[in-house]
């Protein structure tokens, strides 16, 4: 965390008379008295994170829209509360949500407040005590992968979320949605996408039985216990969740798993610490979710899903560098965002030329076990 960024600050005093005089949790409501001291989540790179702390000791999040340019769809404030309040009594890693503040005269945007879960995350680098314990980082790695096969457990109309639903052709609207965005958001100093895209459409596979999907797993989303942080605590960012495909899930948690034979390129942008002695790479990520799952997933069919993720990962990073290249946000952290671009469109392309090889040779409708690609 740090001090607030000047593009990023907000009325202190108006959000905390808003929070006062709606705030629905009773252990909090007579602690708010005050003005607290706000601090802002550095690590985020979309929806703008802050804690909000009181003389009492109260403690809460703040969640709000960035500044500058906004795809259509993103940053629905609203939507993000609402499904994190239908999901909450359905999976335990939701932190609480309390309150949602829709008019935008308050602070500028609308804004939501929910409860503060304290832990160590995994982001670069894993908590000190880990780092030496190989068999304890396996343990978590576990873990973390079964907080993803859990929450796509969970009965979409149990939770509230069929209305959430849009039916088939999930699929067929990411490439299309993702395309779109990356085409918007482009630059000159990127590459097209166009070949990438040309491949997605033609290999798009049906739609799996809808699960509701994270659209953001990493382990920098997932706060850890303090007493012992191979223990999940909360799963963070809900901005991007959805019902949908769960292997497009997974694919897009896999494009930020960056592995210990990787090229210096992408260990370079690596952002979590999936490289260290003790985790599984991502085919065996792949291989432990279908074992878990039953959900057999050949080389053929990953493909698709792990160029998908790649692609779609390459726009995200494009729509944030977008706001860096026309100077919507000084948050230096974004200018080497164009790089990641470009390195992940050849990465696209490496995997489809690999495909194109085992369809070729014959292995290309082999099960995916442990280990690296025939």
């Amino acid at each position: 965390m740090s001090g607030v960024r000047s593009e990023d600050e907000f009325d202190v005093c108006a959000a905390a008379s808003w929070i006062r005089a709606n705030i629905g949790a009773p252990q909090l409501s007579t602690l708010l008295n005050d003005l607290p001291t706000v601090t802002q989540f550095s690590g985020g790179a979309s929806n703008l994170t802050y804690l909000l702390t009181y003389p009492s000791g109260a403690r809460m999040i703040l969640r709000r829209p960035p500044t500058g340019r906004k795809s259509v769809g993103a940053h629905n404030m609203s939507r993000e509360f609402r499904l994190q309040k239908r999901l909450h009594p359905h999976f335990s890693l939701i932190a609480e949500p309390y309150a949602l503040c829709e008019d935008s005269g308050v602070i500028g945007n609308p804004f939501y407040v929910m409860e503060y879960v304290s832990g160590p995350i995994a982001r670069r680098e894993l908590p000190q005590r880990l780092t030496e314990d190989p068999r304890a980082v396996s343990i978590l790695c576990r873990r973390v992968v079964d907080i993803l096969i859990d929450l796509h457990a969970v009965p979409v109309e149990d939770a509230g979320l069929s209305d959430v639903d849009r039916g088939g052709g999930y699929v067929a609207r990411q490439v299309e949605g993702w395309a779109a965005r990356y085409a918007e958001a482009r630059t000159r100093n990127v590459g097209s996408f166009a070949t990438v895209v040309e491949w997605l459409r033609a290999h798009r596979p049906e739609d799996l039985p809808s699960v509701i999907v994270h659209n953001d797993f990493r382990f920098d989303n997932i706060v850890l216990q303090p007493e012992d942080p191979t223990v999940p605590k909360a799963l963070l960012d809900w901005e991007m969740a959805t019902v949908g495909d769960p292997l497009m899930d997974l694919g897009g948690a896999l494009a930020y798993w960056v592995q210990a034979d990787d090229g210096w390129l992408f260990r370079r942008f690596r952002r979590q610490p999936t490289h260290v002695p003790g985790m599984m790479t991502r085919r065996e990520v792949i291989a432990y979710y279908s074992s878990r799952t039953g959900l057999p997933v050949t080389e053929e069919q990953w493909s698709f899903y792990e160029v998908f993720g790649l692609f779609r990962l390459a726009a995200i990073c494009q729509q944030i560098y977008y706001r860096y290249y026309h100077r919507q946000t000084t948050n230096s952290s974004f200018r080497f965002f164009g790089i990641a671009v470009v390195a992940l469109e050849l990465r696209c392309r490496r995997i489809i030329r690999r495909i194109e090889r085992q369809r070729r040779r014959g292995t290309a409708d082999s099960p995916i076990v442990s280990g690296r690609p025939r």
